[in-house]
């Protein structure tokens, strides 16, 4: 072989290496923008759709479901927290085997006030049956619920496909509990259908994997099972524990907020507006028979007995990770424009990623370079111990660097345990960003607390998260107005508002907490920002503060509120602006007007309504400024 054919060969085995580490990403649309409604006679109303997948002999490494519900372009936005699934029916065309695996769960949302143009995109990994995403594949979105075809949403059902090399190799499939079981039920006890199932492991098979996805709903006594009650779930595997948790989810920290329910309310295991994400339990396992078990927490209802523990649970036969050296990002949460992360930005500082251990060694080191580009990268030496899949999270040090508008932050992980990465190209991401909003360094905090302030403290932190501003529970009084004058020096700040209840400084279901707000004035009088008060956990802002900066007061702000939203016969409307402006009040009813109020001149105002000749039930009232819609809000009339 002469020099010339050396170095052909030598060439092309190096560009063989570099396009097998390059990261391909396609998408598979099997749902774009379908309107889906309830069927109130069936309770339930499925939606089919064909996508085509990559080939079965196609390497891939990673599949998200992204899930985007949005407000229908004809119909008004639908109100209730139903329950839906998303089913993968079929591989192989219409004559292919009934498969009915559940790729995911979505809660829907309290939509009722939300407008054309809202929506909401959730996303979870569904990489486990990249198996049977193959060629042509039939995925069903099932709506369940009772409304009436008057309300709807906009669904879009979207699959991103990373191509690449299998972080495992699967080897099998076996479903376990898959239906709606009774709880609480003494004539039908769970136990007597959660039973033991026995599999024997697969030739090359070294790892068994137990996808769950689980819910509880009803309304039973003495508990409130299966929505309001905590209970506790346990897995064994040849007898021995694997996972055993509490089936309860807190809700005030839901990044869908404000919606038109009882959303902050916590229950079993889910949240409305949530695609829940399901648990993973990896257990490393030996050549032969094996049996898996699920126990819920014994308990006997005694009256309105309805409780149903909806169960979706299958074991993933896989071999041992192909790689000993193998890290992936997972997500850069901060900084980041995506929704899912929306109550953790715009930050000024602590750049917050989490990175997957994919390979079969614990990662007990990485290299993290990161940082915002046109600006120089820092780098973050990690130390810890990850095992096989799980997930570490990381707050970087340091200021976030970002120039007005949009900006772009990256982050690459480097030299996991001293040595090369098994598969570089998921070692890098990259977020979309807002830079923070400029404001004076001088400004009025005004806080009016409501009838729980020892819920409640807000706190002012600058780009090196020192405390620079305070105000503890214990400082407070119920019902008072605080306006504190600050004077900062130029830089990145953030400031936090932390109600420890988890329902905000005014929620409509519990009108007897009163009604709080917190806002920001300049100095002239002028309001430059509001916080939702229908916030749940509380809310953080941060902002870059100029010395001399004014903001345009051209830019019209609002802040509003409506209490109490619990009615009898009356309730009132405050409306704060920096501008003066038409504003319109329409009161309706399951999308019928009621009443409209026109105010031909309003910046500040309290106005009441009387109610009394509306039915009762779920009001909404939508707020209009100069014809824009700025306010929609729930009321509830008993």
């Amino acid at each position: 072989m002469n020099i010339r054919s050396i170095l052909t060969l030598f060439c092309y085995f190096i560009c063989y290496h570099v396009l097998a580490q390059q990261a391909i990403t396609s998408h598979v649309i099997t749902h774009q923008r379908k309107t889906i409604v309830c069927d109130a006679q069936k309770g339930e109303n499925s939606y089919p759709a064909w996508g085509v997948f990559p080939k079965d002999n196609d390497p891939i490494r990673k599949i998200t479901m992204f899930v985007t519900l949005g407000s229908p372009d004809s119909l008004r936005t639908a109100h209730w927290d139903y329950l839906d699934h998303i089913i993968l029916r079929r591989k192989g065309g219409k004559d292919g085997p009934a498969l009915n695996y559940e790729l995911g769960r979505m809660l829907t949302p309290y939509g009722s006030i939300y407008n054309k143009g809202w929506s909401w995109k959730w996303q979870v990994d569904v990489t486990d049956f990249a198996p049977f995403l193959r060629d042509s594949v039939e995925i069903v979105y099932t709506h369940s619920g009772f409304e009436d075809k008057t309300v709807g949403w906009a669904l879009t059902v979207d699959f991103e496909i990373l191509s690449g090399p299998p972080v495992v190799t699967p080897l099998g499939i076996t479903p376990l509990w898959n239906k709606a079981y009774k709880y609480g039920d003494a004539n039908e006890k769970i136990e007597e259908h959660l039973l033991p199932i026995t599999y024997t492991l697969n030739p090359g098979a070294a790892l068994s994997r137990i996808r769950i996805q689980h819910t509880g709903h009803g309304m039973d006594k003495p508990r409130g099972c299966s929505e309001f009650c905590s209970r506790w779930r346990e897995l064994t595997l040849d007898g021995k524990t694997v996972d055993r948790r509490d089936m309860w989810k807190k809700c005030g920290g839901n990044p869908l907020y404000p919606q038109g329910g009882t959303w902050v309310h916590d229950r079993a295991y889910w949240c409305p507006g949530d695609l829940q994400q399901p648990d993973f339990i990896d257990v490393f396992t030996k050549v032969g028979t094996h049996k898996v078990a699920l126990q819920m927490e014994p308990y006997t209802a005694t009256d309105n007995v309805q409780a149903v523990e909806n169960i979706s649970a299958y074991l993933f036969q896989y071999s041992a990770p192909k790689e000993k050296v193998d890290v992936a990002v997972e997500s850069i949460m901060v900084p980041s424009d995506e929704q899912r992360f929306s109550r953790l930005n715009p930050a000024s500082a602590g750049p917050r990623i989490s990175f997957r251990n994919l390979g079969s060694d614990p990662i007990r080191s990485l290299t993290i370079v990161y940082g915002t580009n046109g600006f120089p990268s820092k780098t973050f030496h990690w130390k810890g111990n990850l095992s096989f899949n799980q997930v570490a999270e990381v707050i970087l040090p340091g200021e976030i660097a970002e120039k007005d508008g949009k900006n772009v932050f990256s982050v690459s992980l480097l030299k996991p345990n001293g040595k090369t990465d098994a598969w570089s190209a998921d070692n890098k991401a990259q977020s979309v960003f807002s830079a923070p909003q400029k404001f004076p360094t001088d400004f009025v905090l005004e806080f009016l607390t409501n009838n729980k302030p020892a819920d409640n403290h807000i706190f002012l932190v600058d780009a090196k998260q020192d405390t620079v501003f305070r105000k503890n529970a214990s400082q407070l009084t119920a019902a008072t107005i605080y306006r504190d004058t600050l004077h900062l020096t130029e830089g990145n700040y953030s400031l936090s508002l932390i109600d420890t209840a988890g329902n905000g400084l005014q929620f409509w279901a519990q009108p007897e907490n009163g009604d709080g707000h917190l806002r920001i004035f300049d100095l002239k009088g002028n309001l430059i920002h509001s916080f939702e008060s229908d916030c749940g956990n509380g809310e953080m802002f941060s902002f870059n503060a100029k010395s001399g900066f004014e903001l345009d007061t051209t830019s019209a702000q609002y802040a509003f509120s409506l209490y109490p939203r619990s009615v009898v016969d009356k309730t009132q409307l405050s409306v704060v602006s920096n501008k003066k402006s038409e504003m319109t009040v329409l009161i309706m009813v399951d999308g019928v007007l009621w009443q409209k109020h026109v105010y031909k001149s309003i910046q500040q105002a309290v106005l009441n309504y009387d109610l009394n000749d509306l039915p009762s039930g779920r009001i909404i009232v939508e707020v209009f400024m100069d014809g824009v819609s700025q306010f929609k809000g729930r009321i509830n009339k008993r």
